[in-house]
């Protein structure tokens, strides 16, 4: 019997080489003139987009109390010692056991467990993941949801739990005011060919993105670019980092999405810009900013840093 091996909350930084300094600093002195406000329209739909990213964030990442890498082989799974993969979650001394084989997982229920997929009771395997095919849907126990997850090329386990520490001691969400000079329209200046870029993230794995051009802006008076990755057509995703980085925002990176339009331009609102879920949980895997993501300028809009530092598990690769 192969073991999995399970990601510990540990305190380590990534590589200096990949990321800003950890260190958090007083935010520097408020402008003595006020910023501008966003016209009302504007600032509706920002807060609009704020309220349902923390009902999203709260459901889909805050309760995310557990990431186990797999091997191939099986491994008894649940919340005693004597599993192979030992569980912190809520759930029975033993859920049953995960059959890893090739690019596949297979869930089999241990007797008695009470199991549910799409709120429909289940007593025989359940496959998280099918052979060659993206993660497939979650199995239930009781409140604790079990869903695979790929990071580079490894496969896991993870887990959410919203009644577990993590998402009890959750901090919240706090926000830069909505700031009109932040909102800003870039021309989209596309590459010759698409292509694919290969990214590492906070696990030191690597993940793959489509990418299309770069777009060209200006803020705070300076000519700026940043390269987004292309999740569907005319839908951007935007990892960035900027240099209020580490002190009033996240040191790792913010996110940002946006929408090309006929004419080739599209509108970056940076009041929407957000922390990705590793600020807050150390059992998420995030990309880290391209180095042409990297602004010079500090751009204090969106979503500020969480309040404490989460350390990031090193990679167990």
């Amino acid at each position: 019997m192969t073991s999995g091996r399970s990601i510990g909350l540990i305190t380590v930084g990534l590589a200096a080489t990949l990321i800003a300094s950890t260190a958090c600093t007083q935010p520097s002195e408020a402008p003595t003139a006020p910023a501008p406000t966003a016209a009302p329209d504007a600032a509706a739909k920002v807060q609009a987009f704020r309220d349902k990213h923390e009902v999203d964030y709260m459901r889909d990442w805050v309760s995310i109390a557990g990431l186990h890498f797999l091997e191939p082989g099986t491994h008894t799974v649940g919340r005693s010692v004597k599993n192979d993969i030992v569980l912190t979650a809520n759930v029975p001394d033993t859920i049953g056991r995960l059959v890893v084989k090739g690019t596949s997982i297979r869930y089999e229920p241990a007797a008695g467990v009470p199991v549910t997929v799409k709120d429909a009771a289940v007593t025989g395997p359940v496959m998280l993941k099918e052979e060659g095919q993206p993660p497939g849907g979650e199995v239930l126990i009781g409140d604790v949801r079990l869903v695979a997850h790929i990071s580079g090329d490894r496969l896991s386990l993870r887990v959410r739990d919203p009644n577990g520490p993590l998402a009890k001691d959750f901090r919240g969400f706090t926000w830069f005011p909505i700031d009109a000079q932040y909102r800003v329209t870039g021309t989209f200046i596309q590459d010759a060919e698409p292509r694919k870029m290969q990214v590492m993230n906070t696990f030191n794995d690597i993940d793959t993105y489509a990418t299309e051009g770069v777009i060209e802006f200006t803020l705070q008076g300076q000519t700026l670019r940043l390269r987004p990755f292309t999740t569907r057509p005319k839908r951007f995703y935007i990892v960035f980092r900027d240099a209020s980085a580490g002190q009033e925002t996240y040191e790792t990176a913010r996110f940002l999405y946006a929408d090309l339009q006929d004419d080739g331009t599209t509108v970056l609102d940076f009041n929407e810009a957000y922390n990705p879920p590793c600020s807050f949980n150390p059992y998420t895997t995030c990309p880290i900013p391209l180095k042409e993501n990297i602004l010079p300028v500090k751009v204090l809009a969106g979503e500020r840093a969480y309040p404490i530092h989460v350390s990031l598990p090193t990679s167990t690769r």
